[in-house]
């Protein structure tokens, strides 16, 4: 079963059945062992689903979204919000959500493939405690 996705006048197909079973996977792991399960759900998307990369980042933000927003509010509820700081991170991940996808677009999508694996590895390594974090 594959749902047609159109995307800025190219169309994908997804096989929804691997999306539904690597999903419920995920979220049943995650839930299990408390992390986050964006690092499983983008590789699931480009290497079994097939999509492409402006397309994946897309629909992770769409998926954290709520997340992040309740999350948001409960800080500012605490009165622990840097209004100044928000602002600029916001303005950046806007205009990033447009340019970003524009741009791979137009790369190679392998080439933003190993960007993104570079991005995790180091990310994995520095939870893990190999690489310090900046401080």
């Amino acid at each position: 079963m594959y749902m047609k996705i159109n995307f800025w006048g190219q169309e994908f197909k997804a096989n929804m059945i691997i999306g539904c079973l690597g999903g419920l996977i995920i979220a049943i792991a995650s839930s299990m062992f408390g992390f986050g399960g964006g690092p499983f759900v983008v590789p699931l998307m480009t290497v079994l689903m097939g999509l492409p990369m402006y397309v994946v980042v897309g629909s992770s933000l769409l998926a954290i979204f709520f997340n992040t927003s309740m999350a948001t509010s409960r800080v500012i509820g605490l009165g622990n919000c840097d209004f100044v700081l928000f602002a600029f991170m916001a303005a950046g991940a806007i205009l990033g959500g447009f340019i970003g996808p524009q741009i791979a677009r137009r790369l190679n999508p392998l080439w933003v493939k190993r960007v993104a694996v570079v991005g995790l590895t180091i990310l994995a390594l520095m939870l893990i405690g190999v690489i310090p974090t900046p401080k």
